[in-house]
């Protein structure tokens, strides 16, 4: 679980979810797909905006550089 801000430029300490957004990515190895045998190889990892930051911006989840925050496309 997360215990502040995601966005870099933030430090607001997580207090209650309501002020803000949470976000849930499935993370998976980089490996050959006939190598994962199991539900195991993967986990959730868990990300959270506060109020101000998820007004503004949004995160995504880029295989190569794992999560990135972004300009939220509808503000």
């Amino acid at each position: 679980m997360t215990f502040h801000c995601a966005n870099p430029d933030c430090a607001v300490p997580l207090r209650l979810l309501r002020d803000g957004r949470l976000y849930q990515f499935e993370v998976r190895p980089q490996v050959p797909a006939e190598s994962v045998t199991s539900a195991k190889s993967r986990s959730l990892s868990h990300f959270w905006l506060c109020g101000e930051c998820s007004s503004k911006l949004t995160l995504v989840f880029d295989q190569m550089k794992a999560v990135v925050v972004k300009p939220n496309m509808a503000a």
